[in-house]
Order: structure tokens, then C-alpha cells, then sequence
């Protein structure tokens, strides 16, 4: 380089500068809480969690779950047995309950919350601001026309403006010889009323949802179902359940009728209707009720729902010598419309061994060629037991609970029916066999009939239901009302008042310009009205038609 030479001619030559690394601030651990919260109660996230929760709640419809139907998952266990221990591991078979259903659950809560506090302080303090200033430019914005008022004023035209805007529920705001109006805050009252609403749902359902139990009751005719935690067959408790909520009531079945129709073409017997005529007590006080399906009683808090029914022979066992060690009504589960039914008769005592009895019962018995029964209609015209006898240990004494309605043979030696050599006991109506082996008798003594019941309580019907309206009304006015911004400015010329008209939408509105022009006509409309009549007071005054006011 010349020393004479500037350092910085266009010639020199000047050895270019390191380049310096993007100055970029660090968050720290608050700046990054602070991002994760905003991602988190951003509106975007909680609409993915809400998707996500959707798509999370299918396998609970796919697949039986151990709260509501634990018979449906050992079965579902016994026909997939490689399938299922994959799918368990998933807590499939427990959704709304696994820890993975709940986070998702809990961030959208939370999202939700997050999102809606501040939104609810901005609206509120909009609701208190005043309009915002007119625009200096009005003819850059939607809908802009332009009209001359004769023989007015400024006052006037401004003064009738403000009346329209009001009459048309705008909050309207004067800025010189202007007016600024806005209205349409519902729909930004009406969207946050859905979120709340919608927290609404998921808090009810979170919490309230701990409070609910049901459970099921097989009541056989002339018994009655007592409201305490030992008489039920199954109980599913909440959470937060305790034994006092099972408010003091009881349930009799007094009778259970059927009504069938019989397909001439399909030879098909269809259902028409069943009743189960039943007495309650509450507080005291007796009351003859009925309960149809998907027509359930109210009582003690909960309702009460008719889910099948079937029949309940009495089986009466006795010893050699005559004496009675078993007579109970033992229900018998349908397994075909025409209530061909299965039952188990188990008795631990009074015999030299203990007996278990695997049963069918057929209401209308008819034989077939193959020599086995069948029941060819779901009423009891020739009502027929036939019985499997086992003799052994049931292990009912063992400490560890066993399925009324199932008998295990493993370890029972059977003695009837099978490979036994000896005939299946068969029994009609008010008929008694003899067991083998001089063990003892059985007779089929009596045929009630049983109704089993479905006892729910569920304490989110009221939480879920306000809010389910209250978002279906806050989803309403969020999509019908409208938010708009009209101006009016008014300037003098000469006698004459130049107006100025022009809107503009807060979101999507399409009919900006139509209220736009629409004001403007009825503004003007209002002026040449107000106009005419002044001109007539005037004629009137200058004949001395009307000399007094």
C-alpha cells in the first residue's frame, strides 16, 4: 500500500475482517420454562391434544375394559392368548385410567387454562376501552362511501349517526367531528364461554367422575336388593367413593313378564317387551314401580336399569336319609334367544362329598333326532333341567373367591353324564333322581324367574350437561356475531355536510361492506326524513297554520 495513499480508496486493498458468530441471547432454564409454557398454552397445542385425547379414547370402544365389563377381558384373554399380554402391556384393557390416557389428559387441562386466563383478562379489558380513534384515511379501508347532507350540520348529522349506531347495539365514541363504533364482543365472550365449558366437561369428569359407582344385581323374584356394599354382586366405586354415599333403599322383584312374537316366515320368537314389576322402599315409604328397558327407576340417588333376564329354577338336594341340605333358586344365564339357559349348583356341605352340578335348562324342551334337547320357545310350556354331576373338592375353602356361575372340574371325579357310563339327570318340573353312588337326591322344585339390574350413579350428569350447552351456546355466538368497526366523519362545507362512511372486520366477515353501505343508507334516509320535516315546520310556521308548540 502507498503510504500516501487513504486507507480507505476505492484501489486499496484492505484484508477483510473475520467474520463475526450471530449474537444470540440464552434463554437459561427461565427463558426455556417460559418457551415451553407458551408452546404448551398455545391454541395450536391444545387442539393437537385434543385430537390426540380422540384418537387415545378408541382403543377403550375396541377392546373390553376391566372397569366396565372384567368378564369381557378374560374372555378376550381366552380366545387371544398370544395377543393379549402384548396388548395389557399397552394398558389397552385399562385406557381411561393408564398413565399415558391421563398425561394427555392433564396437558390439555392444563393447555386449556393456560390458553383462556390471558385471553379472558385481554377481553375484559376491551370490554372497558373505548373504540379505537378514526382512521385518517378512510377511503383505504372496506366498504367506503361518500354522501352530501344539504343544508345541514356537522352536529346534526353527527348526532343522528350515533343514535343508528346505538339503535344497532354499537359502543360508539366521538373524536372530533367523527364517531367511532364497534360492536360484536360476544363473539370473543362466546368462544371463551366454549373453553370454560369445555374445562367444564374434563373437571367434571376428572373429578365428579370420582364420586360415581355402579354395579349389577341379579334379584330373583319375592327377593329384595338392600343399598349396602355387601348385598351387591359387583361393585365398581370411583375413586374417591366411600360407603356413605350408598344412601339407605331397597328393591323387591314382585314379577318379571315377557312379551315375544313368533316369525311365521323365519320361525324366529322376537322380544316385544319386558317389565319388571318391582317395590321400593326410600325413607319408609313404599311405592309399586316398573322398570322397562332403557326405561330405568330413580331411587336413593341412582338409577336403576333393567339388563336381562332368565329363569331361576330351585334346585333342593338331600341326603340318604331324606333330610334337605340345599334348596336355593339358582339363576341360569341364557346362551340362545329361545333362553335355552346354563347354571351351576354347587354344595359344600350336608353330603359325604361335596357336589357340583353343571346344568342346562330348556323352557320349552324339545328332542331332536340326535337325542339332545333343545328349547323351541323362551317360555316355560315344558320346562326341563339336565345335570352333570361331580363329586371332589370345590375349593370354596381355600380362602380365594370362585365364579358362581362356573364350575372348574379339575381334581372332580364325574358321576353322571360324559364318559361315566351312567345317563345325564334329567328332571322335570316338581321331579327329583337320585344321585349315584347313594349320595342322595335332587329335585327341581319350583321356577322363578330373575331380572338382573344395573345400579349407576353418576354424580357429572348436571356438570355435563350445563356445559355441554353452555359450549354449544358459546360455539354458536362465536360463529354468528359478527365483529365490526364502523367510522362516520362528518365535514362542513359551506351549507352542505360531506360524510364519510367505512367498516372493517376483526376476522372473517364477509358482509362488512353490505352493513357498511346499509348504514349509510339508513343515515341518509334519516337525514332526508329529518329534512322534510323541517322544511314543513317551516311552511307551516310562515302561513300561521300553527301559531303555538
Amino acid at each position: 500500500m502507498e503510504p500516501l495513499r487513504p486507507s480507505d480508496h476505492h484501489d486499496s486493498v484492505v484484508e477483510p475482517a473475520a467474520p463475526a458468530g450471530i449474537a444470540q441471547p440464552k434463554l437459561g432454564v427461565a427463558g426455556w420454562i417460559r418457551f415451553a409454557w407458551r408452546q404448551l398454552t398455545s391454541m395450536r397445542t391444545a387442539l393437537v391434544l385434543l385430537l390426540l385425547l380422540a384418537v387415545a379414547a378408541i382403543p377403550g370402544s375396541l377392546v373390553p375394559q376391566r372397569g366396565a365389563d372384567p368378564n369381557g377381558v378374560i374372555q378376550y384373554e381366552q380366545r387371544n392368548p398370544e395377543l393379549f399380554p402384548v396388548l395389557d402391556a399397552l394398558q389397552l384393557f385399562d385406557t381411561y385410567t393408564s398413565p399415558w390416557f391421563s398425561a394427555i389428559y392433564l396437558l390439555l387441562f392444563v393447555s386449556l387454562i393456560g390458553c383462556i386466563i390471558p385471553r379472558t383478562i385481554h377481553h375484559a379489558r376491551a370490554l372497558r376501552s373505548r373504540p379505537p380513534k378514526t382512521p385518517a384515511r378512510l377511503n383505504r379501508l372496506v366498504g367506503y362511501v361518500e354522501y352530501s347532507a344539504e343544508h345541514s350540520t356537522v352536529e346534526a348529522e353527527l348526532a343522528r349517526a350515533e343514535a343508528l349506531l346505538k339503535k344497532g347495539r354499537y359502543r360508539v365514541e366521538r373524536y372530533g367531528d367523527s364517531l367511532s363504533a364497534e360492536r360484536g364482543y360476544l363473539r370473543e365472550t362466546g368462544n371463551l364461554v366454549f373453553h370454560m365449558a369445555l374445562i367444564g366437561v374434563l373437571a367434571t369428569v376428572g373429578f365428579a367422575g370420582g364420586f360415581q359407582y355402579n354395579g349389577a344385581k341379579i334379584l330373583v323374584e319375592d327377593q329384595t336388593f338392600v343399598n349396602v356394599r355387601g348385598d351387591w354382586d359387583t361393585l365398581k366405586p370411583g375413586r374417591f367413593f366411600d360407603d356413605r354415599q350408598l344412601e339407605p333403599f331397597t328393591v323387591r322383584l314382585d314379577s318379571f313378564d315377557a312379551e315375544w312374537q313368533l316369525d311365521q316366515e323365519t320361525g324366529i320368537v322376537q322380544p316385544l317387551d319386558f317389565t319388571a314389576s318391582v317395590t321400593t322402599t326410600e325413607g319408609g315409604v313404599e311405592a309399586e314401580r316398573q322398570i322397562r328397558v332403557n326405561e330405568p327407576i330413580a331411587i336413593g340417588g341412582t338409577n336403576v336399569y333393567l339388563l336381562g333376564h332368565g329363569f331361576a329354577p330351585v334346585v333342593t338336594v338331600r341326603d340318604p336319609a331324606g333330610v334337605e341340605v340345599f334348596s336355593e333358586p339358582i339363576p341360569f344365564l341364557p346362551q340362545d334367544s329361545n333362553l335355552t339357559s346354563l347354571g351351576v349348583v354347587k354344595v359344600p356341605t350336608g353330603l359325604d362329598e361335596q357336589l357340583g352340578m353343571l346344568g342346562f335348562f330348556y323352557p320349552s324342551a324339545l328332542t331332536l333326532d340326535s337325542g339332545a334337547l333343545t328349547s323351541a320357545y323362551p317360555e316355560p310350556d315344558r320346562p326341563v333341567l339336565t345335570f352333570n354331576a361331580f363329586v371332589g373338592d370345590l375349593g370354596l375353602d381355600d380362602g380365594v373367591s370362585r365364579n358362581a356361575y362356573s364350575l372348574s372340574t379339575d381334581g372332580l371325579e364325574q358321576i353322571t353324564g360324559g364318559d361315566t357310563g351312567r345317563d345325564s339327570l334329567v328332571l322335570g318340573l316338581g321331579e327329583s333322581a337320585q344321585l349315584p353312588n347313594g349320595l342322595g337326591t335332587v329335585e327341581f322344585t319350583a321356577l322363578p324367574r330373575f331380572v338382573s339390574v344395573e345400579i349407576h350413579h353418576d354424580p357429572t350428569q348436571a356438570g355435563v350437561l350445563i356445559s355441554s350447552i353452555l359450549i354449544v351456546a358459546g360455539l354458536l355466538v362465536s360463529l354468528f356475531v359478527p365483529r365490526r368497526r364502523l367510522w362516520v366523519v362528518a365535514e362542513q362545507e359551506g351549507d352542505d355536510v360531506r360524510l364519510q362512511y367505512a367498516g372493517l372486520a376483526r376476522g372473517d366477515d364477509p358482509n362488512i361492506e353490505q352493513a357498511v353501505d346499509e348504514f349509510a343508507r339508513a343515515h341518509r334516509g334519516e337525514a332526508a326524513d329529518a329534512g322534510r320535516d323541517t322544511a314543513a315546520d317551516a311552511d307551516r310556521d310562515h302561513s300561521g297554520a300553527i301559531t303555538a308548540r
